[in-house]
């Protein structure tokens, strides 16, 4: 159990907490300007999940960097990343702050890919991340975080900032799904 994998570890452990403070009602007050209101349980969510999502680029820089490369860090921190995203994600639908066919995309699409990674696998081929892959956590992160504080603060100017990242998010999404199934088809044996 080396480092990148104990931070690994503690972005899987942030999850319920983040849904904790997401979900159940603490009867804190409300923070309000003008227009603009927000819980101080979506606030610590917001942070929480901030810090959760930039241990994702940590914990694989040290594991290259340290050559702590292991096979459970390759198991793990995908399951991170799609733990805390699909989390985050359902726990917005929970709260109306989302549409469900936003969600369903990028959850199916997860689902999609790791599959196709673990036919390749079988085969003995690795798949890389791609390009599309990098710029669909990108923009899943900035969706997230932006409907996590409310459209901050493109709430003063009346752009649904958060609704168009959430477009782009699952845009993007899909784009970089299909990009992974037409790059490697190759792997999938339609015959057996």
């Amino acid at each position: 159990m080396n480092l990148a994998n104990r931070i690994t570890l503690a972005r899987i452990f942030l999850v319920p907490i983040i849904m904790f403070f997401l979900l159940v009602n603490l009867k804190f007050p409300h923070i309000r300007v003008e227009q603009f209101t927000i819980t101080y349980n979506q606030i610590v969510a917001a942070l929480i999940f901030i810090v959760a999502a930039s241990t994702d680029s940590l914990d694989g820089y040290i594991a290259r960097k340290r050559k702590l490369v292991t096979n459970l860090g390759k198991l793990l921190d995908p399951l991170a990343d799609k733990l805390l995203v699909s989390a985050v994600l359902v726990s917005l639908v929970e709260m109306g702050k989302v549409g469900a066919w936003i969600v369903i995309v990028i959850i199916s699409r997860e689902f999609a890919v790791t599959g196709l990674r673990q036919i390749a696998l079988l085969e003995g081929h690795v798949i890389a991340a791609s390009k599309w892959g990098k710029w669909k956590t990108a923009a899943q992160i900035t969706a997230i975080i932006a409907l996590l504080i409310n459209n901050f603060p493109f709430a003063f100017i009346n752009f649904r900032f958060d609704m168009f990242a959430s477009w782009v998010a699952a845009i993007i999404t899909l784009y970089s799904g299909f990009d992974y199934f037409i790059k490697n088809k190759h792997v999938i044996n339609f015959n057996e």
